[in-house]
């Protein structure tokens, strides 16, 4: 059976330390000129900045090869003690140029869950690679980021753990893959040799 082609970003599923994921996020910022739309999913990085008070960092939409990646966001909202517009309830993604508080999965050991572009063999598994972004379903609120099947190495955003354990996942095209978050701003840099 084939592979559902689903992109859905990266979606946080457990702990490197093998317990599940406990649903711990942290708040962020958007800043009102920032002008790009952002979906549940997306990986973003450190924008340099915060909010007025000075308690919730700036962050960015991030792009494969950034080094200060910071987290995966999953979920917005107007305000940092309102994970919700109370004005618009079906908010699915954060609009380019509008001021909002983002939910970030900021912890550098969470493993996640992400869809590949391509088909890749059980020989990545330990490797890197970056990620391609086709965009996010406005629909959904769901990011179109994918593990870049064509880009696995010794560097890259993602280290490949293992194709995801489950009955409708096999290797071959759009295959489940366990990622860890490589190029994170709260963790040391480290470069595999000899993959």
């Amino acid at each position: 059976m084939a592979n559902l082609d689903r992109p859905s970003g990266l979606k946080p599923i457990k702990n490197l330390g093998g317990s599940p994921w406990n649903g711990k996020a942290n708040i962020y910022y958007f800043t009102s000129d920032y002008d790009s739309t952002v979906f549940k999913g997306d990986i973003v990085k450190l924008a340099g900045s915060a909010d007025a008070t000075g308690k919730f960092p700036s962050i960015e939409k991030s792009a494969a090869g950034n080094l200060a990646n910071v987290g995966v966001v999953i979920g917005f909202g107007t305000h940092p003690s309102l994970m919700v517009d109370p004005d618009n309830l079906n908010m699915k993604y954060k609009l380019t140029k509008t001021e909002m508080y983002a939910l970030v999965v900021d912890d550098p050991f969470v493993i996640f869950e992400v869809q590949e572009d391509g088909a890749i063999d059980a020989d990545a598994v330990g490797q890197a690679a970056n990620f391609i972004d086709a965009g996010g379903d406005t629909d959904t609120g769901l990011s179109g980021i994918e593990l870049q099947s064509s880009d696995t190495g010794a560097t890259g955003n993602l280290r490949i753990m293992r194709a995801v354990n489950r009955e409708d996942n096999a290797l071959g095209t759009n295959c489940k893959w366990e990622v860890l978050l490589v190029e994170h701003a709260y963790r040391e840099q480290v470069t595999v040799v000899g993959v």
